[in-house]
């Protein structure tokens, strides 16, 4: 798959609707009247959104007769999880070296402080029993 199949796909996914219809599927295999029934359109809108997914490559129907279920293409997910996780891993990454030198900053701080925590106290200045 290449990153127009991949634009494709979130594009397909953008719209609420077909997220919807992709999540009913990923519960198993759908008629479309089955698909249609809690949206409040036309058969001919529903078979328009299935067009989107099938041209993403997210839905498939067999050839045949009606009805014929719609079913849900893993590849596409794979395609989308690469993609994610590759991202991901960067930002991770980045993150870590990030934290690192927050971590030594905040370890260098500390000992500065504990540096300037000795010299600022006067000499002769103990403790009051000292005296």
């Amino acid at each position: 798959m290449t990153t127009d199949t991949l634009s494709r796909v979130f594009a397909a996914l953008a719209d609420p609707t077909r997220r919807d219809m992709v999540a009913r599927l990923s519960e198993g295999d759908a008629t479309v009247s089955q698909l249609a029934e809690p949206y409040r359109m036309t058969l001919q809108a529903v078979y328009k959104h299935l067009r989107v997914l099938e041209d993403a490559g997210l839905v498939s129907r067999p050839r045949g007769p009606q009805p014929r279920s719609v079913h849900l293409e893993v590849q596409a997910f794979d395609l989308m999880d690469t993609w994610i996780e590759r991202y991901r891993a960067r930002a991770e990454l980045r993150y870590r070296r990030l934290d690192a030198v927050l971590a030594a900053m905040k370890g260098d701080e500390h000992e500065q402080d504990h540096r300037d925590g000795h010299r600022s106290r006067p000499e002769g200045a103990g403790h009051p029993d000292d005296s």
